[in-house]
């Protein structure tokens, strides 16, 4: 009998994390008591909003792109992104010394084009509601000759990814249960990766907004679902269908998918601020809106959370989570 190896193995994971040693942080995780005592159970927070660009997209952007020959590097990387993974490749492009070109939505949040500008990227937009990402972005790099590099479908980012769940669990031991976002499951898929290698006990549980539950959809029907662009708070999980690559890993490793509401994500992200005093995006709180809404049952005794980033600026945060939204 013959077993087909995973296109991303725990080694792969290994492997990202010493690429990444020294260049990405190794995030802090943290406790909070007030936590605990709401979900009656130990609550082990992964604080990506502290990693270099404010979000876990580093990881990936870097382990992928730092494996680029001499040769792709000179002629520079392409990517799209709503803005974190953005932010990352542009990043990792200036730390290797190549050029960057970005495909972005024009109703990318202010910040993150900003930012992504700032770490020396040239920025080209598209219609997210009426245009194709991927096709602007690979036409892109065909005409300029670049390399893309995207956001998730990549074995290379999936594995940098899941180094953020193999830190995690370095730390805190066997967990019962991981909440991760996603998106297009580029996160979840190499953190169920890691987790699941070593503690296969271990439930992995994805955390999708409401309007954008792509990847629930799909996994109940057993393939890849399309539905509307969706219109959410979470701009980093606003998309309408699971990676093939990321989808052929979930539906493996997964356990569950739940779902938030906007308002639901606006209680999380102003209980973040207020009571731990860390601000989170609107879709780097998704999993802490699981939790707090109960959405995912009974906790068992030990629990992690994978808050994936915090990149909102302070006019969007305050009319996301001020006294009067």
């Amino acid at each position: 009998m013959t077993t087909t190896t995973p296109p991303v193995t725990l080694d792969d994971v290994r492997a990202a994390a010493e690429r990444l040693e020294g260049v990405a942080h190794r995030t802090p995780v943290l406790r909070s008591r007030t936590l605990d005592a709401l979900a009656g159970a130990e609550i082990h927070l992964k604080c990506e909003n502290f990693q270099r660009v404010g979000a876990f997209k580093f990881r990936g952007a870097y382990n992928a792109a730092s494996r680029l020959t001499p040769g792709q590097l000179s002629r520079g990387i392409a990517a799209y992104s709503s803005g974190n993974h953005a932010q990352a490749v542009a990043l990792a492009a200036r730390e290797l010394g190549a050029t960057a070109v970005i495909v972005m939505p024009e109703d990318a949040p202010p910040s993150k084009r900003a930012a992504t500008e700032g770490y020396g990227a040239e920025i080209v937009t598209y219609d997210r509601y009426g245009g194709d990402r991927v096709a602007v972005a690979e036409a892109l790099a065909a005409e300029r000759g670049l390399t893309l590099v995207p956001p998730y479908e990549h074995p290379h980012v999936i594995a940098g990814q899941g180094t953020a769940a193999l830190e995690l669990v370095e730390e805190t031991g066997a967990l019962d249960v991981l909440l991760a976002p996603v998106g297009g499951g580029g996160l979840i898929a190499g953190c169920a990766t890691a987790v699941k290698a070593l503690h296969p006990g271990t439930r992995v549980i994805g955390v999708e907004p409401e309007a954008g539950d792509d990847t629930r959809r799909s996994l109940e029907a057993g393939r890849r679902v399309a539905i509307p662009v969706p219109r959410t708070i979470a701009d980093g999980q606003a998309l309408h269908i699971p990676g093939e690559l990321t989808f052929s890993l979930n539906r493996r490793l997964l356990d569950g998918i739940v779902l938030v509401g906007d308002d639901e994500i606006r209680e999380a992200m102003r209980f973040a601020f207020e009571r731990l005093k860390i601000v989170l995006e609107p879709s780097g709180a998704t999993p802490l809106a699981a939790l707090l809404t109960g959405r995912v049952g009974p906790l068992p005794p030990r629990v992690g959370l994978i808050l994936s980033g915090g990149n909102i600026d302070a006019a969007r945060f305050a009319r996301l989570c001020g006294s009067g939204a």
